[in-house]
């Protein structure tokens, strides 16, 4: 059975795709955004020679940071605006080794509440699976503003 949402901001997908970031992981890794509709997020990162270890593969902490990076952004296309979205946990399998190329990761959203969501991930490489990860959001809302006296 497919998740329904409450909330869906087109604007904040249109503004993501294609946006790379200027710092952070997403920076680093070079993580670009290429599709977003309610509950699904697929992004890239192209693996370059900064990212492959001396034994000539790239390190499961790369996909692992991938993995996390979609985990939560996935959600902020659904969450009421000025929600953010905590990784609480999540686990990753490795299933291949990547050298080349770029990675795929496809973050969808299997289960949400008001205060936390189920996330699957899965990263193709080279035209195969290479990592599948599925964690928890929690859903954190705004702040109130404290009185002032």
């Amino acid at each position: 059975m497919a998740v329904t949402f409450e909330t869906f901001n087109a604007e904040w997908g249109r503004r993501s795709i294609g946006a790379k970031g200027k710092s952070g992981i997403d920076g680093f890794l070079g993580i670009v955004i290429v599709e977003v509709e309610p509950g699904r997020l697929v992004a890239d990162m192209e693996v370059t020679p900064q990212l492959i270890t001396r034994l000539g593969n790239m390190h499961g902490g790369c996909l692992s940071a991938l993995c996390d990076h979609v985990l939560g952004t996935v959600m902020y296309p659904v969450m009421p605006e000025g929600y953010w979205a905590a990784t609480t946990e999540f686990k990753i399998n490795l299933l291949a080794p990547v050298t080349k190329g770029v990675c795929r990761a496809t973050a969808t959203i299997i289960a949400m509440t008001r205060r936390m969501a189920v996330v699957r991930i899965e990263v193709e490489n080279e035209g195969r699976m290479v990592a599948a990860a599925q964690g928890t959001c929690t859903i954190v809302a705004p702040r109130a503003e404290a009185p002032r006296s």
